[in-house]
Order: C-alpha cells, then structure tokens, then sequence
C-alpha cells in the first residue's frame, strides 16, 4: 500500500509541474512566441492545442474529456485494485495519470491544451509543440511497453525452464525404474 500511496503523491507533484510550467509560458510569453533556448536546436514557443495529440482532431473538447476521464479512472480502479507491486508498472501509471490530468485541467478550465516544447533541430522531421504532460504520457505509455516485453520475455523463459526441468526429472525417473 505505501507503494500505492508514492505512487499517487507523485502523481500530485507532475501534475504540480505540468500546470507550473503551463503558468509560466502563459505568464511570460505570448501566444506563438518562440524563445531559442538551444539555438537551432530547442525553443519554447507558445501554441494553444484545441486537438488530441499533435493537434490532430481539433475542436473535439468533450470527446477528449470523456475519453481522458475514463481511461484516467480505469487505470486508477487498477492502481488501487490490483495495487501492482512491479516498479516499472508503477512508474508509468504515475506518469500516464499525471500527464492525463495535465491536460485535463487544462481542457475544463481553458478548452484547450497549452504547448510549448519545441524541438525544431529537425524541422522535417519533427513539428509538434508539445508540454510536460505529453512527454509524461509518452513515457509512461513506453515503461509499459518496455515492462510488457520483458514480462513476456520472464514468462517464456520460465515456461521454457519449466519444459526443460520436467522433461530433465522424466528423464532421470526413466533410468531409476530399470
């Protein structure tokens, strides 16, 4: 349960940081101003994302509050269900349900999502503003992943293991009865 309890108070503390750096950018910039912080490399511009990621999907406010709720709360019944004990799985609950409340309150109070996170080294690449909270989706959304495969990679060689210790017992109980 204590484990529980981190999980949820650093939850608290990202989306403290989300909603810090938001205030920030609001406060200091206007909006589609860009400040070099890396020259060339990374800057903050300042955009109002009334879409899902990447800006995809505008104007479709309810659709990602409803969505957003529901997925925040299904992966909270888990958290407090299940109460998983693996770190990595913590990990990314805590970072999924942060970045997910971020935005949250930014979709309730403003009808759009503040972005300011401008990696504009490769422009043909990469052209998306982003915030703390999608990098914190993002993340999360890669722990699991990651804790998937090598859950999966742990279970095949368990079971392979198995295989391999009852066919060796077999084997061993084959030569004692002659």
């Amino acid at each position: 349960m204590t484990a529980i309890i981190i999980s949820v108070a650093l939850m608290v503390v990202g989306v403290a940081l989300d909603q810090i750096s938001k205030y920030l950018v609001v406060i200091n910039m206007e909006l589609y101003e860009s400040v070099d912080v890396i020259p060339g490399i990374f800057r903050f511009t300042y955009i109002q994302n009334r879409g899902a990621a990447f800006g995809s999907m505008a104007d479709n406010r309810w659709l990602f509050m409803v969505l957003s709720t529901v997925a925040i709360v299904a992966i909270l019944v888990y958290l407090f269900w299940k109460r998983p004990s693996n770190k990595l799985v913590l990990a990314s609950i805590t970072l999924i349900v942060s970045g997910g409340i971020g935005n949250m309150i930014d979709r309730i109070s403003l009808g759009y999502v503040i972005d300011f996170l401008d990696f504009c080294a490769f422009p043909n690449l990469w052209m998306w503003v982003f915030n703390v909270a999608d990098a914190f989706v993002c993340i999360g959304a890669g722990l699991l992943a990651l804790w998937m495969i090598l859950d999966t990679v742990r279970e095949y060689k368990a079971e392979k293991a198995a295989k391999l210790s009852s066919s060796t017992e077999e084997a061993h109980t084959g030569e004692d009865n002659e």
